[in-house]
């Protein structure tokens, strides 16, 4: 994870991964439900689809986030509560999820979300959820606009150390709520 130096790389890019002990279509349905995220997000508190049909391609998700003082306390990133947009790019049940953040004029950007899954050797599913931010978004540009060259090296590792570790925690929460009764 880092800033880019050469334009082949991205922004940002990291990814976690979990065995679950269900089968891909089962866990496929649960990360696709993407109003029931609130449940294992660090950050995004559920929310609603606002067009298109529901987990599918095309389909436009509001997400309601929360953000703590404490995340990289010293930069000057969204804290307490605000809502982002995301579009479905990829809906394959039991392989693969993804959404792309809009801008707040409504376009996808260059980051995009997602998990993929693929049959464990128990039956269950080995679950791999990621990250990558290819451009700056309109968020990350605001974010870093008044830094200097090593503010901004700082505030790329530090965010990126952020990233992996809600994907490391989301993972462990999904395999949570996946695997007990009821959840």
């Amino acid at each position: 994870m880092g800033e880019t130096i050469t334009g082949n790389e991205p922004l940002f890019s990291a990814d976690a991964e979990i065995h679950v002990t269900a089968a891909p279509l089962d866990v496929y349905a649960v990360v696709s439900d993407l109003p029931r995220s609130g449940d294992w997000s660090p950050e995004c508190r559920g929310g609603s689809w606002i067009s298109g049909d529901p987990c599918a391609v095309g389909a436009v998700f509001r997400g309601e986030n929360v953000r703590a003082a404490e995340v990289v306390a010293w930069a000057p990133v969204v804290r307490g509560a605000w809502t982002t947009y995301a579009e479905v790019v990829a809906a394959e049940p039991g392989r693969t999820f993804r959404w792309a953040m809009h801008d707040s004029a409504g376009r996808r950007q260059e980051s995009v979300w997602g998990f993929d899954l693929a049959p464990g050797t128990d039956g269950g599913t080995l679950l791999v959820h990621h990250f990558r931010m290819d451009a700056p978004t309109e968020g990350i540009r605001g974010i870093t606009a008044a830094m200097d060259p090593v503010e901004r090296r700082r505030f790329f590792v530090e965010w990126g150390e952020k990233i992996a570790d809600d994907l490391t925690a989301t993972l462990q929460r999904i395999r949570t709520a996946v695997e007990t009764p009821g959840g």
